[in-house]
């Protein structure tokens, strides 16, 4: 079993999200064959005016939407974490919903059983087509990695600026 920090998903970071939402069409005609970011695995949510942020499944450890289907319909892969639905077993329920931390699964409008982020079999085509380079196909360590460095960054911009009295 893939160990929870060798995990790849996708992240994204807020500061080059412009919402475009080109993230959003290219997962759907992916998956779907159609241009309908209804029918994305990925979603933009708009923070505020000037903040957005997509949306999509972590891989959580003991994941909770797994754990909160009655119907055994969700399944974790022991391989790389991701959620597999059932679509015989599924009947749309929302439990899965309501208990992802994340927001990341949701109801296909048209088949009516829950639906995820699969990965794109290790090739997001959500990071592949994102213009401003705001997705990325990371594991949390590399995650983590990158936050302690503009952690770091902001502290060294603060120690430089002079002091106001």
């Amino acid at each position: 079993m893939a160990s929870i920090h060798a995990r790849k998903f996708v992240s994204a970071d807020p500061d080059k999200c412009v919402g475009c939402c080109v993230c959003e069409y290219a997962c759907s005609y992916e998956k779907e064959k159609s241009f309908n970011p209804i029918k994305s695995r990925i979603r933009v949510v708009r923070l505020d005016s000037l903040i957005n942020m997509s949306i999509t499944c972590r891989l959580c450890e003991n994941a909770p939407c797994v754990a909160a289907c009655p119907r055994d319909a969700l399944t974790q892969s022991e391989e790389n974490g991701i959620i597999l639905v059932d679509e015989d077993k599924c009947n749309g329920c929302g439990w899965c919903i309501e208990a992802c931390d994340y927001g990341a699964i949701m109801l296909h409008p048209d088949r009516k059983v829950v639906f995820v982020c699969d990965l794109c079999d290790g090739n997001p085509k959500c990071v592949e087509w994102c213009p401003e380079e705001a997705l990325d196909f990371v594991t949390a360590d590399v995650l983590a990695q990158k936050a302690r460095i503009a952690a770091v960054k902001k502290l060294f911009q603060e120690a430089l600026r002079p002091e106001t009295s």
